[in-house]
């Protein structure tokens, strides 16, 4: 296709073509309009122009007879102008006026006619256009009064002309315009369209072009660049899934299948079949834990546990975690304490808050041994609990806080603590997969939150910020929740207990 045909069928030039053509005929209807009108009001003129004079010359005709009209005629005939006079017999031969020869019969038809003319100093053929009037005075003597209607033709035909370029000039800039709008939209539109080549080629760091016009194109185009910048992340995090599980899971799986293989070699007795299979079993169990928890990521980044926000107390979900990982900290000595006596009212899935906050409790209990603790934590008294799980509001937030006292992470490592798989130096001889705190961040990035991870001097302190009233999206939206009020469940129910992957 040529680029002129391309340009001719964009959208915005046909716009362009059916806008002009409105305004075209609205104009062409407009002047017309006018040009009618124009000749009507002369010709209301000349009628009553006309009218007076005959009025007048009746009257002279009635004081002084014939001869006094005919001199009143030969007087007003000498002077210029479009004005026509006529007095003539009843026989229709002529007395006086300025008129030569007029169109046969229409002295013998009385009141108003258009008719063609010659002046009486015109030579043969020299015929004009007038609008005369024959009134019949007493006696049988006609007069005829008119005008010439040069003037009311030359003005009509001049604002027609007008009109007609006039309308030729709106189409030829309207054209004009079009086509520079078309373009120039054709332009835009033609950048868009090489950027998604270039993205479904595979380069999904390509984005559309912005003109910082702050119109409509470029509107669709900035959610369009955000959409496409959240596809980028979902694929790259993929990426980084598929590598991870590669890597990570390849050890365990191998581990899992020596340990079948050692168990099937020589003769054992029961007593070693029993402690084989049950160390298969629990390497079977992480790796289900692992698998369900990137699981759990996958749908609370996909947003599909949107469907599932319903009205909740977070101090109430705090407490419920709080006594579900009480006897753990016990029996590792750990006092954990739970500061959540106010309702703290809040919009969101039940389930995902409840693992997310199971996670970071489990990170905390997990590295909060008692020997962990620091010399200045263990001067202050021991009433100092280990670990606090704090539910409050903040404006139009609610906070989520599990601080403890343990090691703590490093500054530089925190932003990297949340990525999946990544499990920092100090950690990889614990239990755990490096999935706790990636499910945490996606739960608060699908309630429209965040997951922060701060100093809490000594130790670690996660905080999970959510909108009180759920995602921004979603708060026009609540009747598609209250159909699932009664699919609140606590972090035990369906599982027994969460899936908590560290």
């Amino acid at each position: 296709m040529t680029a002129l045909g391309k340009l001719f069928r964009t959208t915005t030039f046909k716009l362009t073509l059916v806008y002009l053509t409105v305004f075209a005929l609205f104009a062409a209807f407009l002047l017309g309009y006018f040009a009618l009108n124009t000749r009507r009001l002369v010709t209301e003129q000349i009628t009553d122009t006309v009218d007076a004079e005959i009025t007048g010359l009746s009257e002279q005709y009635r004081q002084g007879g014939i001869r006094r009209l005919v001199l009143v005629i030969e007087g007003r005939s000498r002077r210029p102008g479009s004005s026509l006079y006529l007095v003539t017999t009843f026989q229709g031969e002529a007395l006086a006026g300025n008129i030569g020869s007029l169109a046969p019969g229409i002295l013998d038809k009385p009141g108003w006619t258009e008719t063609v003319y010659r002046r009486q100093e015109e030579t043969e053929g020299a015929e004009h256009h007038a609008l005369v009037r024959v009134f019949q005075l007493p006696g049988g003597f006609r007069l005829l009064v008119g005008r010439d209607l040069e003037e009311r033709e030359r003005l009509y035909h001049i604002i027609v002309s007008a009109g007609r370029w006039s309308v030729a000039l709106v189409i030829v800039l309207g054209l004009a315009g079009g086509l520079f709008v078309t373009r120039r939209v054709l332009r835009r539109v033609d950048a868009m369209t090489d950027t998604s080549r270039t993205i479904m080629a595979g380069d999904l760091s390509g984005r559309l072009p912005i003109a910082g016009t702050g119109d409509e194109i470029d509107r669709l185009a900035l959610n369009l660049n955000v959409m496409l910048e959240r596809i980028e992340a979902l694929m790259h995090g993929l990426k980084e899934v598929s590598d991870n599980i590669a890597h990570d899971l390849k050890t365990p799986l191998t581990r899992l299948r020596n340990r079948c293989e050692q168990a099937l070699r020589g003769d054992h007795n029961d007593t070693e079949y029993r402690a084989a299979l049950e160390q298969t079993i629990e390497e079977s169990d992480r790796l289900i834990s692992t698998f369900d928890a990137l699981l759990m990521i996958a749908r609370a980044e996909s947003g599909q546990a949107r469907d599932n926000m319903t009205e909740l107390d977070a101090a109430e979900l705090a407490r419920s975690i709080g006594e579900l990982y009480e006897p753990l900290a016990d029996e590792k000595g750990i006092a954990l304490a739970v500061e959540a006596e106010q309702p703290v009212p809040l919009k969101g899935n039940r389930e995902l808050i409840s693992q997310a906050l199971a996670n970071l409790v489990d990170n905390a209990i997990k590295y909060s041994e008692p020997e962990t603790k620091s010399e200045g934590a263990a001067e202050e008294g021991a009433s100092l609990p280990d670990i606090v799980i704090r539910a409050e509001s903040d404006g139009g937030k609610v906070l989520l806080t599990v601080a403890d006292r343990g090691p703590g992470i490093p500054e530089a490592d925190r932003a990297r603590a949340i990525e999946r798989f990544v499990r920092l130096e100090r950690s990889r001889s614990l239990p755990g997969s490096g999935l706790g705190l990636s499910l945490a961040a996606a739960v608060a990035r699908l309630h429209g939150g965040e997951l922060t991870l701060s100093d809490n001097n000594p130790g670690l302190k996660s905080i999970i910020a959510l909108p009180r009233d759920g995602p921004l999206e979603m708060r026009h939206d609540s009747a598609a929740h209250d159909q699932h009020r009664d699919q609140q469940q606590s972090p035990a129910d369906s599982a027994g207990q969460p899936v908590v992957a560290g």
